[in-house]
């Protein structure tokens, strides 16, 4: 009775566990992808300073110096340190994704293993009942001819008896 009150409480948290691990799942995927946008937003701030950059002009005759050409080229650097970044992100978002269709795929895989399994079992009972059911009609039909045979066996003896009681009152009678 015990049994019964706890099996569905452990399948309830069995199943609640699995909820839990997609929500999980979903979070870190989302997260990561709002860790990406906000990289995605902070590159395109830079490359409106480089922009700008590039259109400022401080030498003589509103011509660009040395120092606005090595500014322009740090904020280019800066810009491809946050594009390097945004790969890796990307490439470990990509990863996980990869990881999460592979995870589907596995579960698929074994869902669809268990669902062959049970039909395999499926056949083999059937199988096994109909060999059972054969079984109990070859004894039923055992049992009626045991019994069948018992009647006449039982009757002849009757019958026997019979014939030889009246036998000896009729000979009783003659003596």
């Amino acid at each position: 009775m015990r049994k019964l009150i706890f099996l569905p409480i452990i399948l309830v948290l069995l199943s609640a566990n699995v909820f839990a691990e997609k929500d999980i799942d979903s979070a870190t995927y989302e997260r990561q992808r709002e860790r990406i946008n906000s990289m995605l937003d902070v590159r395109s701030q830079k490359f409106s300073r480089y922009d700008q950059s590039l259109t400022e002009r401080t030498g003589i005759f509103g011509l660009q110096t040395k120092k606005d050409i090595k500014r322009s080229n740090e904020i280019l650097m800066d810009i491809v340190k946050a594009d390097n970044d945004i790969y890796a992100q990307l490439k470990i978002l990509l990863d996980y994704r990869v990881f999460q269709q592979k995870q589907a795929a596995d579960r698929s895989k074994q869902a669809e293993g268990e669902s062959l399994e049970s039909m395999y079992t499926i056949a083999r009972l059937q199988k096994q009942l109909e060999k059972v059911k054969q079984q109990q009609e070859e004894l039923q039909v055992q049992s009626d001819k045991s019994s069948m045979n018992f009647k006449i066996s039982l009757g002849v003896l009757v019958l026997i008896i019979l014939v030889l009681l009246s036998l000896q009152l009729r000979r009783k009678e003659r003596s």
